[in-house]
């Protein structure tokens, strides 16, 4: 059995496959996702990552669709207490932004989409540099005394004010950042490598990377003359476009004939490799897209193929 991952200083153990909610809601109906939701948590995944603004930007959205249909699941399921629920905001429309007020009417609404008294983690989905960091972290503090929200954490933030950020916790006594979401994957490092990785590493962040497979393009089914019909098509099959790109598909190839395993498991098993990650995410609009996913839990590369793989993404 996969054993668990713990959270950074929360207290709260995590699969280390964190499932995306982008696509329910969206590419995936309700049937679809509680499906996938259900295939997940038979396979031991306890750690669950949406935001209010999923997915307001589709036709007939007007966001919240995700937590509508986790919120659904879990009173379906009678599960809450077995799953860890990261919810976000900040870039929904209707609550744009990081002020006290905002943050508190952002949470509400969570809660009241999600059927649930708390939120396990919370996330400030983009950093709103025209807010003080003390408006919104004594704000989501007094949440946490409340008990609305377990532990709080940030996404889409400059190393500057991530490191502002948890020296005013510090200095003030207030809830403290305990992870970071940061866009990460095999074609994109410099996106958290460097400064943003030292200030997590630095304050015992748990780093949680989304675009873990890259929109896709780390599973292997964007190659030269091919088409996939995909919402998130364009978006991938760029890295095809790359020296990188095709460098990495590559090692990603020779690995996991080695493995007998799939690219996706082999690009997420590097990404669990790197200092501070505790759990990427990647989603999946079927139960089949989920079982590569799963897998990295069982898939341990040698120091030689993380190397080569490092390598190839440099």
């Amino acid at each position: 059995m996969t054993s668990l991952r713990s959270l950074g200083a929360s207290g709260i153990e995590v699969f280390p496959l964190a499932l995306g909610g982008n696509v329910f809601g969206w590419s995936a109906d309700r049937d679809t996702s509680f499906a996938v939701l259900d295939a997940y948590t038979r396979a031991g995944g306890n750690f669950i990552d949406t935001a209010d603004a999923y997915s307001f930007w589709a036709p007939g959205n007007e966001g919240g669709e995700s937590e509508r249909v986790i919120g659904a699941w879990m009173k379906a399921r009678g599960n809450r207490s077995d799953v860890v629920v990261a919810t976000k905001g900040g870039a929904l429309p209707a609550h744009k932004g990081l002020r006290a007020a905002t943050v508190r009417a952002a949470v509400e609404d969570s809660l009241r989409r999600l059927q649930s008294d708390y939120i396990d983690l919370y996330y400030t989905h983009y950093d709103d540099e025209s807010v003080e960091v003390g408006e919104f972290l004594t704000a989501l503090d007094e949440l946490v005394k409340a008990g609305k929200i377990r532990a709080i954490a940030a996404s889409n933030i400059s190393p500057e004010r991530l490191q502002e950020a948890l020296d005013f916790s510090d200095r003030e006594g207030v809830a403290k950042y305990v992870a970071l979401q940061p866009l990460y994957n095999l074609v994109s490092r410099d996106t958290y490598e460097g400064r943003l990785q030292e200030v997590a590493g630095r304050g015992g962040l748990a780093a949680v990377p989304y675009y873990g497979l890259a929109s896709g393009f780390l599973t292997g089914k964007y190659r030269p003359g091919t088409t996939v019909r995909s919402v998130r098509a364009e978006g991938a099959s760029k890295h095809l476009e790359t020296e990188r790109g095709r460098k990495v598909l590559a090692a990603l190839d020779e690995v996991a004939e080695a493995h007998g395993a799939e690219l996706a498991t082999v690009a997420l098993a590097w990404l669990a490799t790197r200092p501070t990650v505790v759990a990427p995410i990647a989603s999946a609009r079927t139960p089949e897209q989920l079982t590569a996913l799963v897998a990295l839990g069982d898939l341990t590369l040698t120091q030689a193929e993380v190397g080569k793989l490092t390598a190839a993404s440099a």
